[in-house]
């Protein structure tokens, strides 16, 4: 898929079926996450991909926005091992950056998926026994919607580019 569809035709997801993501695609998204660019190339990013029945209902725990996805990515980050400036850590940017290329490479491959920020860290962490030196970040949902999935309203509102952009 051209570049310019992808980020025009990406959108949230909030109704997925029960089909089941291929590996080879799951692969790919994971792969294009771990290309993506971190400050100082420090990779401060740990990926739990979560998709065992079991799993899923641990996730389902700390969150209500899973939205049937057959597999939820945790995206979490390492604030020592990320860069820093001053007392600021890059971790939440860099773990940003890994989740937008997975994002656009599960839509270039005909994955859909949401960005969920919705959930409770303390249980997330102790549901899926995530290490006190990892921070979760999001929740990637991945899968197919449904074919009856709602078009989210806001997708094609916005700013104009005059609003968002100022030459100096």
């Amino acid at each position: 898929m051209e570049f310019n569809n992808i980020i025009r035709e990406r959108t949230s997801t909030r109704k997925f079926s029960d089909k089941k993501l291929e590996k080879e695609k799951l692969d790919n998204i994971l792969e294009a996450g771990r290309l993506a660019p971190t400050a100082k190339n420090n990779q401060p990013i740990k990926i739990y991909v979560v998709q065992s029945d079991d799993g899923l209902n641990r996730i389902d725990k700390a969150s209500r926005c899973r939205y049937n996805a057959p597999i939820v990515l945790v995206i979490c980050g390492n604030k020592e091992e990320a860069y820093h400036k001053g007392d600021y850590s890059t971790y939440e940017m860099d773990s940003s950056i890994v989740t937008t290329h997975m994002m656009l490479e599960a839509t270039n491959i005909g994955v859909d998926n949401i960005w969920v920020e919705s959930f409770d860290e303390e249980i997330l962490r102790e549901e899926l026994s995530i290490p006190k030196e990892y921070t979760p970040v999001c929740l990637l949902p991945l899968g197919y919607k449904t074919d009856d999935c709602p078009v989210n309203p806001l997708h094609s509102i916005r700013k104009s580019i005059n609003e968002i952009v100022e030459y100096k």
